[in-house]
């Protein structure tokens, strides 16, 4: 069975069953058919399967007529800040995020530097449904322009977010562990432009990952190790295409992506009052950390374009979710492990202290994820088994399924990326949240054998 999914979101496969050479030439080539040719900003995020992917796209684009301004390994938020930086008609960010080393994909950008919405994702699927490609003649064919250091726009739009001369004067010990993902090539070079001592673990952008790429606790035990050996401040992971941040703190403790964006918008909101965004899988203490400031606090169904879309028609001033993505519209509407490292430090240096004495004055909540495949057809059944398992919960549809008490919530929802599905439960205690992710995940796979 192939495995490719495609979304409103954009690309992702397995190399060799499902993302093979001509797949990827129509999709850049409906892009440029959806751009009218013009300029596209291009990158890739390091895995090793970039460069035939690359190969592809870069045939699409140019039979369709663009302009390609070639980023080489860049970040995912660095493509969008590119394309806005640039005034370019579009993007595409060749990745597959968090997903394992066989896995690659094709993000498109907007004009505005941010991934598409629905109307423009729907758009782009269409094109590529009804043969809409338009193939341009020899006389019209796009060309390719190297960039030169495409990570500058990018770092100087995050430096101006934070007190730079603070920081640097604070000397703060950071290990970043790239993995050997586009992270490395911006990561190290922030850190070192806010006066941090910087300890990089797989720094090499060659996507020969060191461990399992999407940054969670299991994955993370060389880089817990490693904090506490060196007695550092803070331990930071990205995951490949960097646009997400997990945190360890200087007990070598892995305190998560869930307190990525909680430790920003304390940083953040404390600052300046405004609107934060979530997503409906994201943890309460970000609720608590908006009541503190003052501050309106949103929920939206899970995925990044659900949330951008909610922080601008609120005005949000900081957004994100809780696998670690903190979107800053200063610097663009794309999740941005960036972002997160410069909040967190900045928080670090007003507040003085460690990070763990911080990350301990956050109210407490535990939060357990699981998940088991699924085919997308039986998600419906998925939730009406958890409905019916629990009928004195207050039931939230339409992004699978929320189920709310006063002290808890459970949520199960088939993941956009991946053919799986989702189970994710938290309360203030780690033994309720456990086995209440555990009898969740029981009665979904009951419901869909």
């Amino acid at each position: 069975m192939s495995e490719r999914i495609l979304s409103i979101s954009g690309l992702r496969g397995v190399i060799g069953n499902g993302l093979e050479p001509d797949y990827v030439i129509q999709f850049a080539a409906a892009l440029g058919t959806m751009n009218g040719g013009g300029t596209i900003v291009l990158a890739r995020d390091g895995r090793s399967t970039g460069p035939m992917v690359k190969h592809a796209v870069l045939a699409g684009l140019l039979a369709s007529g663009c302009r390609v301004i070639d980023a080489g390994i860049a970040s995912t938020p660095t493509c969008g800040v590119l394309v806005d930086h640039l005034k370019a008609d579009g993007g595409l960010q060749i990745t597959a995020s968090h997903n394992p080393a066989q896995w690659n994909g094709l993000k498109p950008f907007s004009p505005a530097g941010g991934i598409f919405n629905a109307e423009q994702g729907s758009r782009l699927i269409e094109i590529l449904d009804t043969d809409g490609i338009e193939y341009v003649g020899y006389d019209r064919l796009g060309s390719v322009e190297p960039l030169d250091d495409p990570s500058k726009p990018h770092l100087d739009r995050v430096l101006k977010l934070v007190d730079v001369a603070a920081i640097h004067d604070r000397r703060i010990k950071v290990i970043l562990d790239c993995n050997h993902g586009s992270g490395g090539v911006l990561g190290p070079r922030l850190l070192e432009e806010l006066g941090c001592e910087v300890v990089v673990l797989g720094g090499t952008p060659d996507g020969q990952f060191e461990h399992t790429p999407e940054p969670i606790a299991e994955n993370l035990h060389g880089l817990c190790t490693a904090v506490r050996d060196r007695g550092a401040d803070v331990g930071f992971a990205q995951d490949p295409d960097a646009d997400r941040l997990a945190i360890v703190d200087n007990n070598g403790r892995y305190i998560g992506e869930e307190l990525t964006l909680a430790l920003c918008a304390d940083d953040r909101l404390a600052r300046e009052k405004g609107p934060l965004v979530v997503n409906g899988s994201t943890s309460r203490v970000n609720a608590d950390i908006a009541a503190k400031h003052g501050c309106e606090f949103h929920r939206t169904h899970v995925g990044e374009a659900h949330v951008v879309a909610a922080m601008k028609s609120v005005g949000a001033i900081l957004g994100g979710e809780g696998n670690g993505g903190v979107i800053e519209p200063r610097v663009g509407y794309v999740r941005d492990s960036f972002v997160s490292m410069a909040y967190v430090l900045d928080g670090l240096t007003s507040r003085g202290g460690t990070l763990s004495d911080w990350a301990d004055s956050l109210p407490a909540y535990f939060i357990v994820k699981d998940k088991l495949t699924c085919p997308r057809e039986r998600v419906d059944a998925a939730c009406d088994a958890l409905t019916a398992a629990f009928p004195d919960a207050a039931a939230t549809e339409g992004d699978g399924l929320r189920l709310d008490w006063d002290d808890r919530w459970v949520q199960v929802r088939a993941s956009n990326t991946e053919p799986i599905i989702r189970v994710i439960a938290e309360t203030n205690s780690l033994e309720t949240a456990t086995e209440l992710c555990r009898v969740a995940v029981q009665r979904v796979a009951e419901a869909v054998k």
